[in-house]
């Protein structure tokens, strides 16, 4: 079975990694089990150059695995210009969480949490120019009126309690 997914979006230099940050605190903290899965719209690299690691997926290993008695990670080729599915991500790893947040993806159908910064005076991507019906909250600095609850930005036991009730009771 698969794990709630929520996703966090809003536009960059917002917050959301900081609000990450602090919510998978508290819901670890509350005893829950989280997995995070960030988008990154860029080509990216986990492994360094010279590294026995970056040596094996450099010489065309597809799949690429570090174990140690504490962690593991993989390294997976996609074909070129293929991303995989966020479903298929989270069915393939994440199947032994309670919950899991996402960065990022907001265009995807899952329930979205958007960080909303005053400061940065810019609409809503949420409920701005287009309605996206899978906004469930907003997080901000800022009081807003909107059709979903709004909580405070420096409260993550809040969502995490929104979460709890919405999600994993």
């Amino acid at each position: 079975m698969m794990p709630p997914v929520v996703t966090v979006v809003a536009r960059s230099g917002t917050g959301k990694t900081t609000l990450l940050e602090k919510l998978i605190a508290e819901l670890k903290r509350r005893g829950y089990r989280v997995a995070a899965i960030k988008h990154d719209a860029h080509s990216f690299s986990i492994d360094h150059e010279g590294k026995d690691s970056w040596r094996l997926t450099r010489a065309g290993a597809d799949t690429m695995l570090i174990a140690s008695p504490q962690q593991i990670a993989m390294v997976r080729q996609n074909p070129e210009g293929v991303e995989p599915p966020l479903a298929e991500c989270i069915a393939a790893y994440c199947g032994d969480v309670d919950i899991v947040l996402t960065e990022g993806f907001k265009r995807s159908e899952m329930p979205k949490i958007e960080v909303h910064r005053k400061a940065r005076g810019e609409p809503l991507l949420c409920r701005g120019e287009t309605h996206d019906p899978t906004l469930i909250a907003v997080a901000s600095d800022v009081r807003l009126e909107l059709d979903v609850p709004c909580f405070d930005l420096d409260d993550p036991a809040a969502v995490a309690d929104f979460l709890e009730e919405r999600f994993l009771r």
